[in-house]
């Protein structure tokens, strides 16, 4: 690769509409298009007309808020630079994408493919939430949808608070005749996969539920810190304690245990951002100040199964550990280098499990494991809370607070990762990676074979209990193991003894002994209890 096609970030931008006024409702694309104005100020350029004018490539990370025909098109359009586009894509969901989407875009600098890249991404899910409230759907000057929107896509399958709002939760209920083990079971949501996690990821390191809980709540109290001090957090200038997080009651119910509502990403906002990256022989050209610049190292991503219950276990991520790896070594840097990180944050769980990668303490550390605040405190801002970790990080390694940072991208329901290096100084040695080091999908590590019709003595791998609004507990959800062929096998909760024992909070459900049979009102669908049945 010629010195001329070395990557650089040249400009970031962030928007934050925090009116949830209907008269104050704008569309992501307008929000993203601020963004982007924002960053091509931020370069400090002698000339931003030539600037925009260069732009050749723009990818879009994939809004929840609102399906557009063509929104990496649209953004063209409105830039003036339509005609001019070598590249342009609209990218699928997940959380990994900003991370994914910057690497490529990097990738092609370095190839020389295009010449200045726009990276962007937005929601406004705040706002659609008022209008639709108000029964102003579409609201007023929106683009026109690619398809008919008449509700509120919740991303983690929790109410947003208004009676028009669709969830993946709605859509489990209502496939009862679905063949999807997780269907059947009405399990799939992120917010019942990740604490499946939490509870596996406790027991496996010998945690009591109550200093497990002390910790996540201890752990978002300090990115609730982090947040109130960054000016475009949905929260800023405001703070959760960790009393506050971590007590249950009905202003933070529980969701699915061991999560109560401050310990669930918060999605019901309006941000948006956006990154500029060219080569270092432009940014050159531009006028662009070196004090500007921040290199990109390299980046790696990979996924683990999308079904949940094909994974080896519910205490590790193979796709983290290998995406942090990876990333490292294409960048030729270690672990210890990174004097900055930004790990997504949906849940308590995910900044955990990195962190025990990379030798990090989970709470009280000095090196914070967010430089936003979260999804629960900075917002999150939809497959694009990231971009904004990107965007940070860059501005934290301008002002000198380290020379090197890694950010952590996740999506779906611990199941695609992207990790990014961002650096103050160009890379040791060699050219920028020009392929992504990993597989697509992690598929060399064994996962336990799965039982048909399972039945008999049992043991708990991992659980979790979904809650009613009122505080109640409505459904347990069981991964087991039978004892005598040691097959996978997923269940709900077969008595309400067995439900209240796994909410309570009391003592270790995981390793505990049970058993197992079919639900004679529902094909495929398995139920557990402690008690031995009768019909057993």
């Amino acid at each position: 690769m010629p010195s001329s096609n070395i990557p650089v970030i040249i400009g970031v931008g962030d928007i934050k509409n925090r009116s949830t006024a209907v008269t104050d409702a704008k569309e992501p694309a307008t929000l993203m298009l601020e963004a982007i104005q924002k960053a091509i100020s931020d370069t400090s350029s002698t000339s931003n007309t030539d600037l925009q004018s260069a732009i050749d490539s723009v990818d879009v990370v994939k809004t929840w808020t609102w399906p557009y025909p063509d929104l990496p098109g649209l953004l063209a359009e409105k830039l003036g630079i339509e005609q001019k586009l070598k590249w342009k894509r609209y990218s699928e969901h997940g959380g990994d994408k900003p991370g994914k989407l910057l690497d490529e875009a990097a990738k092609r600098i370095a190839k020389g493919e295009c010449k200045v890249a726009i990276v962007t991404g937005g929601e406004a899910l705040a706002s659609l939430s008022a209008c639709a409230a108000a029964k102003k759907l579409p609201p007023p000057g929106w683009t026109a949808p690619s398809e008919a929107v008449d509700s509120v896509f919740t991303p983690t399958g929790r109410d947003l608070g208004n009676s028009a709002v669709s969830s993946l939760w709605q859509t489990l209920s209502s496939t009862d005749s679905c063949e999807d083990l997780g269907a059947i079971h009405r399990i799939g949501a992120p917010i019942h996969v990740y604490p499946l996690y939490e509870n596996a990821f406790r027991a496996h390191r010998g945690q009591t539920p109550k200093a497990n809980h002390q910790e996540s709540a201890k752990l978002y109290a300090e990115f609730s810190e982090v947040a109130k001090n960054n000016e475009y957090a949905w929260n800023y200038g405001s703070s959760s304690s960790e009393e506050e997080i971590g007590t249950v009651g009905k202003r933070n119910r529980m969701i699915c245990h061991p999560y109560p509502l401050l310990m669930n990403a918060f999605n019901t906002v309006n941000l948006a951002s956006a990154i500029i990256l060219t080569s270092t022989s432009f940014a050159k050209e531009l006028g662009v100040s070196e004090s500007k610049w921040i290199y990109p190292l390299g980046g790696a991503g990979t996924k683990d199964a999308d079904e949940f219950w094909k994974r080896p276990n519910f205490y590790s991520s193979p796709s983290i550990a290998r995406s942090i790896d990876a990333s490292l070594k294409v960048s030729g840097v270690r672990k210890e280098e990174m004097d900055i990180v930004d790990i997504y944050s949906c849940f308590p769980i995910v900044p955990k499990i990195a962190a025990q990668h990379l030798g990090l303490p989970v709470v009280g550390g000095d090196k914070p494991l967010t430089i936003l605040g979260g999804l629960t405190s900075f917002g999150g801002a939809g497959n694009n809370y990231s971009m904004h970790a990107l965007t940070e990080m860059t501005r934290q390694l301008r002002d000198g607070k380290g020379r090197r940072g890694l950010v952590l991208c996740n999506g779906g329901v611990l199941s695609y990762q992207y990790v990014v290096i961002l650096s103050k100084e160009p890379r040791k040695e060699g050219a920028y990676p020009t392929e992504n080091p990993l597989p697509p999908q992690i598929t060399d590590v064994p996962a336990p074979e799965l039982a048909s019709n399972a039945e008999g003595e049992a043991v708990v791998e991992t659980y979790t209990v979904e809650f009613n609004r009122d505080g109640s507990p409505l459904r347990g959800h069981i991964i087991g193991r039978l004892k005598n062929s040691n097959k996978r096998f997923l269940a709900n909760h077969g008595d309400d003894t067995t439900m209240l024992q796994m909410s309570s909070g009391a003592g270790e459900v995981v390793g505990k002994s049970g058993w197992v049979w079919q639900d004679p009102e529902k094909k495929g669908r398995s139920l557990f209890a402690f008690a031995k049945p009768a019909k057993l």
